[in-house]
């Protein structure tokens, strides 16, 4: 599942973020984003070169950071607004100016975390009120040919699925309600769009699924899964994109 070079990611990430520049207000409301994991910092670009959608586009003028442990491209030279900061983004972010991040950005990067569930809660801490979080990362456990089909990287320590990411998320205080999931059938990736919510990081040994569900932190279904069950089932589980499309779990 890893990418052959740096175009191949940066053009799968395009899924998400051209969709994201369709929303007009949202992109205009940024201020500050973070890359978590940059890369050589194609995604961080294409970040800090946004304009509007006018007739007479404006740079939106967005201040940028990416976060990696040996960044191989150095836009800080000809981008005025991108920072770059060698760092293990596990670590608690700093601040960019002195300012929390409106957009915490992640693309194929998120599984190298060796806990993740202390990773998010971090991103918590660092994102401004009402503050996005993208995250777009393997699944490991799939069917492939009619065969279960499982896969482990080097430097990747936890298996994904879209459960178990909601998971994660929720009890880092992220709002999954009010979020976007996107797990097509036959594609390994699952992407995720969601908010900080005002619910501070939890407990994972002390959170149920019955506390996130009390919380509002679930997507509605999951939340009647809940409710149903006591667990959260992929197969009763059916998710919004962010172009309102639905995908009903149970055929994947």
């Amino acid at each position: 599942m890893t990418f052959a070079t740096p175009q191949q990611s940066h053009e799968h990430s395009r899924r998400v973020l051209d969709m994201l520049y369709e929303y007009d207000d949202f992109m205009s409301s940024i201020s500050t984003l973070v890359d978590l994991g940059c890369g050589t910092g194609a995604d961080l670009e294409w970040w800090a070169t946004r304009t509007t959608r006018d007739d007479t586009p404006q740079p939106l003028n967005i201040a940028c950071k990416g976060l990696d442990l040996a960044p191989a491209l150095s836009l800080a030279d000809r981008l005025p607004n991108v920072k770059f900061h060698s760092q293990d983004f596990e670590q608690p972010l700093e601040l960019l100016d002195g300012k929390p991040y409106d957009v915490l950005w992640s693309h194929d990067s998120f599984q190298y975390c060796l806990n993740p569930v202390a990773t998010l809660s971090r991103w918590w801490e660092a994102a401004a009120e009402g503050a996005m979080l993208s995250i777009t990362v393997p699944q490991t456990t799939n069917i492939y040919r009619g065969h279960q089909h499982f896969t482990q990287e080097s430097g990747v320590y936890n298996h994904f699925t879209v459960v178990s990411l909601i998971h994660m998320l929720a009890v880092s205080g992220w709002d999954c309600k009010n979020g976007f999931f996107l797990k097509e059938a036959n594609d390994p990736w699952i992407s995720a769009v969601v908010y900080k919510s005002t619910v501070r990081p939890m407990d994972p040994r002390r959170t149920s699924w019955y506390d996130l569900a009390e919380k509002d932190l679930l997507p509605l279904t999951a939340r009647d899964c809940v409710n149903r069950f006591g667990e959260v089932r992929q197969s009763e589980l059916t998710l919004i994109w962010l172009n309102k499309a639905l995908t009903y779990m149970g055929h994947q």
